[in-house]
């Protein structure tokens, strides 16, 4: 059997017209099943290595279905059938492992960092943005419930750079080693290379290896610091002096004031301390 798993609600409302791609392109004789109020560990026991499924959708998607079927051995292959709007893992395996419309996921899903957060402790597949990131997706997810079907990530963030977004002081600990950093545009935690729709953020960084790679931009005015704000896309801004960048294998940030969090794109406001560890 074919199952194409998916969330409705996903990719602002249209979750279910991706999955209906889907299964017009792979699964014409197989099931839709709606990950909306399924409980994926009890599902996966009726599954057998007979059976295939497709999980349509992005990165928000990609995080429900892996933390829900975490620690179970899934006899079949995974097949992420890409339908996010910002679609980082996606990305990120596509260029470097496996060049196929429809890749295999099991292998990356099997061994996930964890980020504690307030009273929230889940596995996340990309990245942790403590800063201004954060408070990006905390920006788009108001314009999302006032209505905004397109949301221009960017533009959001410039504005919030220019205008809004008050640097905070952070102390940051990779492995027990502490240290301070002044005027903080972002703390980050990566398990990947790319988040924020394309952002690559850590291009050194192995999904699949040991370690995360804790990236700190720091200090700069606002019209420097926009003119370098490009290079993220490249890969390139981690070789300027305003980024830290460092391995390990926990990374706890603390702000001195409440600040937006996002993980894997999903928002958590109010925050001054996270801990991502992968162990």
């Amino acid at each position: 059997m074919k199952y194409v798993l998916y969330n409705r609600l996903s990719n602002n409302g249209k979750g279910e017209n991706s999955a209906d791609e889907a299964m017009a392109k792979f699964a014409s004789d197989g099931e839709k099943v709606d990950l909306v109020g399924l409980s994926v560990k009890e599902w996966l026991t009726k599954v057998t290595a007979d059976d295939t499924i497709y999980l349509c959708g992005g990165d928000g998607t990609l995080n429900r279905f892996a933390n829900d079927a975490y620690g179970v051995t899934i006899p079949c292959p995974v097949l992420l059938y890409k339908a996010g709007t910002g679609n980082d893992f996606y990305h990120d395996i596509y260029e470097n492992y496996d060049k196929s419309e429809t890749p295999e996921i099991r292998k990356y899903i099997n061994r996930l960092p964890m980020v504690k957060v307030k009273d929230i402790e889940c596995r996340f597949i990309n990245g942790i943005g403590f800063g201004i990131d954060g408070m990006c997706c905390e920006t788009a997810d108001l314009q999302k419930g006032q209505g905004v079907e397109k949301i221009d990530y960017t533009g959001i963030a410039i504005r919030l750079l220019l205008f809004k977004y008050k640097r905070p002081n952070a102390t940051v600990y990779i492995d027990g080693e502490e240290m301070k950093f002044n005027k903080v545009w972002f703390a980050s935690a990566m398990n990947g290379r790319f988040y924020g729709g394309g952002m690559d953020n850590a291009p050194d960084q192995d999904r699949r290896g040991d370690e995360l790679t804790a990236i700190v931009w720091h200090g700069g005015g606002k019209i420097r610091t926009l003119m370098r704000f490009p290079k993220i896309f490249k890969g390139t801004l981690i070789n300027e002096k305003c980024i830290y960048a460092k391995k390990g294998h926990t990374i706890r940030v603390v702000f001195d004031r409440p600040t937006a969090l996002q993980i894997d794109g999903e928002t958590v406001t109010g925050v001054t301390e996270y801990t991502a560890s992968k162990l």
